[in-house]
C-alpha cells in the first residue's frame, strides 16, 4: 500500500511547497515502511482485475481503465498486458486508437517515469511502432493528484458531466487527514465532500472515483477498511447507497498482500455504478493465496451457490446490501448475513418514537470539581438540592447495582438553564474557589458567563425512570438494571422505555444475539475488549415487546434477574426466530 504525498496541480492554486510538507517527519502515516511506499502482491492485483472484468476475452481497447495512484505500476503493468492481449485477439497491435484505454495518474515524477518506461517497453515488444508505444505510454500515465484532476469536483454526475471510467482499481493512499496541509486538505474538501471530520485521505479517492464510473462501470480498491464502520465514512456509505451498489467486501486483515508488512486491515471492496443486487462478503486467513483467490473470484463470479468454504477464506452471499449510512458489520460472512437478517426483520432497539431510548451519562469536564465521595466533608457546605447521586462503572461490576456514595454537583435547573449562583451561596463558594480551573476549558471559554457549566446539561426527568446501565469497555455486553435515583456518569450507557419491561429487554441484552451486533459493530480493543458506546447499542435490533409471548417474557426476565447468559440466549432465540447454529 502506498502512503502519497499529495502534489497538487497548478490549476489548484496551491503551492507544491505546502503540500510537500503533507507529511513531515514525526508526522505519522498508519503505515510505516521506507518512503512510505508498500505495493500490491501480483495475485491480488490479477483477481481484482479478474472481479471487475478486465479480462482478455472483451475489447479493452474500447473501455477506459483508471489507476489513481499507480506507483511503479502494480496495477499498470498486468492491466496493459491484459489491454495488449485483448487487442492481438481482434485488430492486432495497439494503435493511437487505444489512446483513452487507460489513464493512471501519480504525484510523484519518479513513479510516473518509471510506469512509463515500463509500458513503452511491453508495447514495443507486442510490435506497437516506437512513436506511437511513446505517445501511448504519455497519454496512459501522467504525473497528477487525482484528487485535483476532475474539473467538475463533487458534482461531476450530477452536472450532467460524462463519467469517465468503465473500470477504476488500485490500491489509493492511506494518510491521515489532519497530516495532510491545510490548503491542500481545503481543497479536497471542497471537491469531495465524503471527506468530512477526520476522514483519510482514502475516502477522497473513493468518492472521486464513484463518482467517474459509467453505467455499469466497476471499481475494485484494496484499501484499508475502517470507512466501513466508523463516523468520518458515513458520508461515503450514502454515497455508495444513493448512487452505487455493493458487490463484494472480502475481508483481508492477515492475508500477505502487499509486499511488505504493514497494519492496515485492509479488504477488497467492489462496487458499481447500477443498482444493488447480490453481495459476495468473504473473510480470509493467513493461508489464503493466489490459488485460493482465484477460487474464491470463480465462485463469487459465476456461482449461485449461497455459501463456499476453501483454503483461507470462507463467504456467503447475501441477496441485498445495508442501507444508508448506517455502519457496515464486521466478522464471518455467516454472522454478517445473520445481522443484514435481523436488520431487516426487527426494529432498532433505540426508537424514541416507539418509546425507547438509548443514551450516555454526564461529561462534567472537571471530575475532580464536580464529582465528591460520600464521606467529602465539602458536601455539608453544598445545598442538598444541588447534589445528584452519581451512578459509576463500579457501582455495576458485580452484576446488580450497588451505589458507591459518589454525588454530582449540579448547576443545572430542571428547566435546563444554569441555576444563579446567588440563590445557592454554598454552592457559589465552593465553585468559585475552583473557577480558575473550571473557566480554562474550552466549554467555559466558549461562553464565559456559563464558566460554571459541566459539558453537558442534567436531564432531570432521568433521574425518576428505571434504567439499564451498560459499562464501556467490557468483553461482554452485561446490563443492569438502577431504579435507585441516580444519574449516570459518562462512562456509562443507559437505555430507557416506556414499552418495555426493563428486566425482559435486559434479558435480551444479557444474550449471545445482542453480544453479536456489538461484535459486528463495535471496535475490539486489546484483550479482546469491546466498545459498548450508544453508537454500537443503537445499531442492536430487538422484537416488539407486544409480539413476545408470556413463555418468553418470563423466560427473559428471569435469565437477567439470575445473570444467565445462556438461558438468556436460549429464550432471545426464540424471540428472534433463530436456532442456535446461527449464532455459530
Amino acid at each position: 500500500m502506498r502512503v502519497l504525498i499529495p502534489v497538487a496541480s497548478a490549476a489548484a492554486k496551491v503551492s507544491r511547497l505546502a503540500v510537500a510538507r503533507a507529511l513531515l517527519p514525526g508526522r505519522r502515516a498508519r503505515i510505516s515502511v521506507k518512503h512510505g511506499e508498500v505495493f500490491t502482491r501480483r495475485w491480488v492485483v490479477e483477481v481484482m482485475l479478474d472481479l471487475i472484468g478486465y479480462t482478455v476475452d472483451r475489447d479493452l481497447a474500447a473501455l477506459r481503465l483508471v489507476e489513481p495512484a499507480c506507483g511503479s505500476g502494480a496495477f499498470v503493468v498486468p492491466a496493459v498486458e491484459r489491454l495488449i492481449a485483448s487487442s492481438a485477439s481482434r485488430r492486432g497491435a495497439l494503435d493511437g486508437q487505444a489512446l483513452t484505454a487507460l489513464q493512471a495518474f501519480d504525484v510523484q515524477p519518479q513513479h510516473v517515469e518509471r510506469c512509463r518506461q515500463l509500458v513503452t517497453k511491453m508495447l514495443r515488444s507486442s510490435g506497437v511502432p516506437a512513436a506511437i508505444a511513446t505517445e501511448l505510454a504519455h497519454q496512459w500515465i501522467r504525473q497528477r493528484d487525482y484528487l485535483l484532476s476532475a474539473t467538475a469536483g463533487a458534482n461531476l454526475i450530477d452536472q450532467g458531466c460524462e463519467p469517465e471510467a468503465d473500470f477504476v482499481i488500485g490500491n489509493p493512499p492511506y494518510i491521515r487527514f489532519d497530516s495532510i496541509d491545510d490548503k491542500v486538505r481545503a481543497e479536497y474538501r471542497a471537491r469531495w465532500p465524503t471527506m468530512s471530520g477526520r476522514a483519510d485521505m482514502y475516502v477522497g479517492f473513493y468518492e472521486r472515483a464513484l463518482r467517474s464510473l459509467k453505467l455499469g462501470g466497476r471499481l475494485a480498491f484494496i484499501c484499508a477498511d475502517r470507512w466501513m464502520r466508523n463516523q468520518y465514512g458515513s458520508a461515503l456509505r450514502q454515497l455508495v447507497a444513493r448512487d452505487h451498489s455493493v458487490e463484494a467486501v472480502w475481508t483481508m486483515h492477515d492475508v500477505d498482500a502487499f509486499e511488505a508488512q504493514v497494519s492496515s486491515y485492509p479488504a477488497i471492496t467492489v462496487m458499481s455504478r447500477r443498482e444493488q443486487g447480490e453481495v459476495v462478503v468473504a473473510e480470509t486467513s493467513r493461508s489464503f493465496d493466489d490459488g485460493a483467490a482465484r477460487a474464491l473470484a470463480a465462485w463469487t463470479l459465476n456461482s449461485s451457490d449461497v455459501a463456499a468454504e476453501g483454503v483461507g477464506y470462507s463467504a456467503f452471499r447475501l441477496p441485498q446490501w445495508f442501507s444508508g449510512e448506517e455502519m457496515w458489520p464486521t466478522g464471518s460472512p455467516a454472522r454478517i448475513a445473520l445481522i443484514k437478517r435481523l436488520n431487516d426483520n426487527f426494529e432498532s432497539l433505540h426508537d424514541p418514537a416507539n418509546g425507547t431510548r438509548v443514551g450516555i451519562g454526564v461529561t462534567t469536564g472537571a471530575d475532580k470539581v464536580y464529582v465528591l465521595e460520600h464521606d467529602d466533608p465539602r458536601l455539608d457546605h453544598i445545598e442538598s438540592d444541588r447534589l445528584l447521586k452519581l451512578a459509576v462503572a463500579s457501582d455495576t461490576r458485580s452484576g446488580g447495582f450497588n451505589w458507591g456514595g459518589r454525588w454530582l454537583i449540579n448547576p443545572w435547573k430542571r428547566s435546563g438553564e444554569l441555576v444563579d449562583l446567588a440563590d445557592y451561596p454554598g454552592l457559589r463558594a465552593y465553585l468559585f474557589e475552583h473557577r480558575t480551573r473550571l473557566a480554562e476549558r474550552h466549554t467555559a471559554m466558549a461562553n464565559p458567563r456559563s464558566w460554571y457549566r459541566t459539558i453537558d446539561k442534567v436531564s432531570h426527568e432521568l433521574l425518576s425512570r428505571e434504567k439499564l446501565l451498560i459499562q464501556d469497555m467490557q468483553t461482554s455486553l452485561s446490563p443492569v438494571f438502577e431504579d435507585e435515583g441516580c444519574y449516570p456518569h459518562h462512562n456509562l450507557y443507559y437505555v430507557v422505555s416506556t414499552n418495555w419491561d426493563l428486566h425482559v429487554l435486559g434479558g435480551l441484552l444479557l444474550s449471545r444475539v445482542a453480544q453479536a451486533f456489538i461484535e459486528a459493530y463495535s471496535v475490539r480493543m486489546r484483550g479482546n475488549t469491546l466498545r459498548f458506546q450508544a453508537q454500537y447499542l443503537r445499531r442492536i435490533r430487538v422484537p416488539r415487546y407486544v409480539d413476545l409471548g408470556a413463555d418468553t417474557r418470563q423466560a427473559l426476565r428471569d435469565a437477567f434477574i439470575a445473570r444467565d447468559v445462556r438461558a438468556a440466549t436460549t429464550a432471545a432465540l426464540n424471540a428472534y426466530g433463530l436456532l442456535a447454529q446461527d449464532l455459530d
